[in-house]
């Protein structure tokens, strides 16, 4: 290793959160009789004062929205199904009552940070040398809920970053009904989970080789019918039979939305509470050159973290899959870009101070990680951990690190692995790559810089990085300078 300090380039810009942009949210009282009493009080009004009322709340915040009256109608359905309305109530009075069960949500009002950054499907009509990104970050808002969030621009000849101006209007996807799942998985998945008891394997004894959830549905229904007895084991091993279906499932975004419009808000139980740090990777299936995109997160839900998996092609169709296993724990997952010797290869760290690395022939199935890489620099010593996928270079994997200090600063440094061998390091920076300036060290969580992957472009590595858990920023790095530091 040289002896010379070696740091990366900042070359920004910035990307700060942006409180305008608003998500329109479910809004429900704590009890079904405020419910009751709301709709009364509007289906008391008179023709005229509703239309008034709802003209006030078109005038309002109909123009932060692209389908304000569809998501009205929405939740009028949600709470005539709760009291049994009469669906021939005029549009008017459905929107109305939509509206009192209706909020707006600022996903970005917190923080926008720990960006990822992928190569964007469609590089065509670009000047020469320049090259189209997509870049997901985390957004957060009330209540410390994190999304994920897009924003895509190019990176010219010169490492100049253009990014494309946001869309003013945030829109969610739609969830895919009756999406398939795969039998053998989904029981192995329930072994795993520590589900394999006989009324698990009598509910899977009613399911064809593949089945949707109404069908999941219909089987958990037939077997409590059919059960002289549901104990109290039975009826815990259907709640985490629906929980973990409900946990993989598929959504689609409008086609005719922009990237930068789209978001994905926690949707089921195990998110409630956030979708974080998303690390993105571009990954190469076989040697044909099909590419998946996947990502690894952190669902929470209030107490517990789990290291989920999410999966596109176009940034349109996203899948949502846990990843199961003795292994599947903690924060920090980052997959490898291709597999390795025929098998999946992933980092981690399930000790919260080691890194890790572990093998699967399986996606969804992790187990058996082993030590990769331990603190061993003072700026480190409390815990290293990765800082999303490796980058392959003809020299190696270049693995980008996260190192905590004294004072809980954290730093980026990097690390090198083996091509063939990446359990092997062959080669490891003795500073960090990046740690807080002044301009960078305030923020929500103080004293921080952090990515969550970085993109090799014609010999530069760019990293989009976060500020102390607010906003974001780029630098750069040419590839032959770090392997030469790390020497």
């Amino acid at each position: 290793m040289s002896d010379k300090i070696f740091h990366a380039n900042r070359i920004g810009p910035t990307i700060t959160p942006d409180r305008t942009r608003v998500l329109l949210r479910p809004f429900y009282p704590s009890r079904r009789d405020i419910i009751e009493r709301i709709v009364n009080n509007v289906l008391s009004l008179s023709d005229s004062e509703a239309e008034k009322l709802f003209s006030q709340i078109l005038g309002e915040f109909e123009d932060r929205h692209e389908h304000m009256k569809k998501f009205l109608n929405k939740q009028f359905t949600v709470i005539q199904r709760l009291l049994l309305l009469d669906n021939e109530l005029p549009i008017l009075r459905k929107f109305l009552i939509g509206s009192y069960f209706t909020h707006e949500y600022s996903p970005e009002a917190a923080a926008l940070f720990n960006p990822s950054i992928v190569a964007h499907p469609d590089q065509t009509n670009l000047p020469e040398g320049s090259f189209r990104f997509i870049l997901s970050l985390r957004a957060t808002g009330e209540g410390h809920i994190s999304s994920i969030t897009f924003r895509t621009g190019t990176i010219n000849a010169n490492n100049r970053i253009t990014l494309i101006p946001v869309v003013s209007f945030v829109s969610e996807p739609d969830p895919v009904p009756n999406s398939l799942y795969e039998k053998s998985i989904f029981a192995r998945k329930l072994e795993e989970a520590g589900l394999h008891n006989h009324f698990c394997s009598r509910v899977m004894n009613r399911l064809t080789d593949t089945f949707v959830l109404d069908e999941l549905r219909h089987a958990l229904e037939e077997e409590r019918k059919n059960s002289h007895s549901i104990d109290l084991l039975a009826d815990r091993a259907g709640q985490g039979i629906l929980m973990l279906a409900e946990s993989n499932f598929e959504v689609n975004f409008d086609p005719d939305s922009r990237l930068s419009q789209r978001i994905i808000f926690p949707s089921v139980p195990s998110q409630s509470n956030g979708i974080e740090d998303a690390r993105f990777v571009k990954f190469q299936e076989n040697r044909k050159g099909e590419i998946t995109y996947y990502a690894t997160y952190t669902a929470y839900d209030g107490k517990s973290i789990l290291p989920q998996l999410m999966e596109t092609k176009d940034f349109l169709h996203f899948k949502f899959i846990t990843l199961n296993g003795p292994a599947a724990q903690n924060k920090g997952m980052a997959l490898f870009p291709r597999k390795i010797n025929g098998q999946y290869v992933m980092l981690s760290r399930q000790d919260d101070e080691n890194i890790l690395i572990m093998f699967s022939d399986n996606i969804h199935f992790w187990k058996s990680p082993s030590v990769l890489a331990r603190p061993s620099k003072a700026w480190e010593f409390m815990k290293i951990g990765t800082c999303g996928s490796p980058i392959e270079t003809e020299a190696g994997w270049i693995v980008l690190t996260h190192g905590v200090g004294p004072m809980r600063k954290y730093c980026l440094s990097a690390i090198l692995l083996d091509l063939n061998d990446p359990t092997m390091i062959i080669g490891r920076l003795n500073d960090p790559l990046l740690q807080p300036n002044e301009t960078e060290r305030e923020g929500y969580v103080p004293n921080v810089v952090y990515t969550c992957g970085a993109l090799l472009q014609e010999g530069t590595l760019i990293i989009p990085y976060a500020m102390s858990d607010y906003s974001s920023s780029f630098a750069s790095v040419l590839v032959k300078d770090l392997l030469e530091a790390m020497k």
